[in-house]
């Protein structure tokens, strides 16, 4: 049969990779595929160099509309990244007749549900397995592999930057202004890494996670989203001590009135595999009512790990290229017409337990003060930690940290409950509260 011929909108990091990928393991892949998969056209703004990485016998040009044009291109891979250009393209790929391959996580978050109507209208295909935890098949699991299961809850290390960041805070006792400025020297941070550091990134990716998993429209706009720039040195330390540590996760859980969709830094037992994995690496937790609790752990990304998961799409096309439309896999793992309507829980109405830390007076009564303000509240407490006034400040300090661990609550009762806190005289900073998750 004749090769599926492919054109990349973008020859970076990931384009390079998927080209170079596709060129080694060419026999194997056209084994599984069924034919061969060929890259036959690239868009890029540097000529010179995608002519470098791909050769004479690729065409290449600056016009990304003039792969989604050529009538011979079949499936076309966006590589671009963002909202503005890509959305644009995808449409008028997807307009075009063509299948459509993206790792493109922030537009299918934001613009999914547009984009997969207009896919399903015109009959074709949009795969984006690398749009999510790099080269961790973690979307054709939960799409396919999972497919009995009710998805009972999903958490994951899904930004490598951020836990890249948080080992090493943790490993050298370091605040992370400093271990930004190392992860930015090594290339594990952006430039600009707000997107990573702010929580934004895996924000994009528990979105998908969700709806896949829940069979409803992505709703990014309405998940909370916290990053790791307030978390300091001693919450790290403090956690360590009380047998936690501390993780950026995504999170998303069946709730009695709905869906949690989060991204926050979490409290994660030092016993679970989550709380294990360190550097770079990605790693998601997904518990399902029939199989339990399955980890799905590898490189978060990275040129040839992500390419893995883009060729990965490019053979599922591959074989369902001729198939009737009606079955194939759904882009969001259930059918269009039976879509839920499940709403996302109010970040207040999330039910869970917390580490708190208050910096305080050293005095007497300023412990029964704060607990009995927490049990007026109905706040139960698991665990009180209360350093010595010499190890917060130094010998003769007047100060003091008070570490508690609470049982499950209401965030909106934490959050009243900690506004009457922060009032009290004896508490002399702003309270710092971060959500604990057991994972099990």
């Amino acid at each position: 049969m004749k090769p599926i011929q492919v054109g990349l909108l973008g020859i970076g990091t990931v384009g390079s990779g998927t080209f170079n990928v596709l060129q080694r393991n060419q026999e194997e892949i056209k084994r599984r595929a069924g034919r061969g998969i060929e890259v036959t056209m690239v868009a890029a703004r540097n000529l010179e160099r995608a002519r470098s990485i791909v050769g004479d016998g690729v065409q290449v040009v600056v016009d990304a509309r003039a792969v989604i044009a050529n009538p011979e291109i079949d499936i076309v891979v966006e590589l671009i990244g963002g909202y503005g250009i890509a959305k644009e393209l995808v449409l008028e790929a997807i307009a075009a007749g063509k299948h459509v391959v993206t790792a493109n996580k922030a537009l299918l978050a934001v613009h999914g549900t547009e984009i997969f109507a207009a896919a399903q209208t015109k009959g074709v295909m949009v795969a984006f397995e690398a749009a999510v935890a790099g080269g961790i098949p973690i979307i054709k699991a939960l799409r396919e592999g999972l497919t009995a299961n009710s998805i009972q809850w999903i958490a994951g290390i899904i930004n490598g930057t951020t836990n890249f960041i948080l080992s090493e805070m943790r490993d050298k006792g370091l605040d992370f202004a400093t271990v930004l400025q190392e992860a930015q020297r090594l290339g594990y941070a952006e430039a600009d890494p707000t997107f990573d550091i702010e929580g934004v990134d895996a924000a994009h990716k528990v979105t998908l996670m969700s709806a896949i998993a829940f069979g409803m429209p992505v709703q990014f706009d309405r998940a909370h989203v916290e990053g790791i720039t307030k978390l300091a040195a001693q919450d790290i330390k403090y956690a360590e001590q009380l047998g936690y540590r501390i993780k950026l996760l995504g999170i998303t859980r069946r709730a009695k009135d709905g869906i949690e969709l989060r991204v926050h830094p979490s409290l994660v037992p030092a016993k679970r595999l989550l709380a294990n994995v360190e550097g770079a690496m990605n790693a998601v937790v997904v518990h399902g009512d029939a199989v339990g609790t399955t980890l799905y752990y590898g490189k978060g990304a990275g040129s040839e790990p992500t390419a893995s998961s883009v060729i990965a799409d490019l053979v599922d096309i591959t074989r369902l290229h001729s198939a009737d439309a009606a079955h194939r896999v759904p882009y969001l793992a259930f059918h269009p017409n039976a879509m839920s309507d499940l709403v996302v829980v109010p970040m207040r109405e999330v039910v869970t337990s917390y580490y708190l830390r208050l910096r305080v007076a050293d005095e007497a009564g300023v412990l029964a003060q704060v607990t009995g303000l927490l049990a007026t509240a109905g706040i139960s407490i698991d665990a009180v930690l209360q350093r010595e006034a010499d190890e917060v400040g130094g010998e003769g300090s007047t100060q003091t940290d008070l570490i508690i661990l609470t049982h499950n609550t209401r965030e909106g009762t934490l959050d009243d409950a900690m506004a009457q806190l922060q009032s009290l005289p004896t508490v002399l900073a702003p309270i710092v509260r971060i959500r604990k998750e057991e994972l099990a």
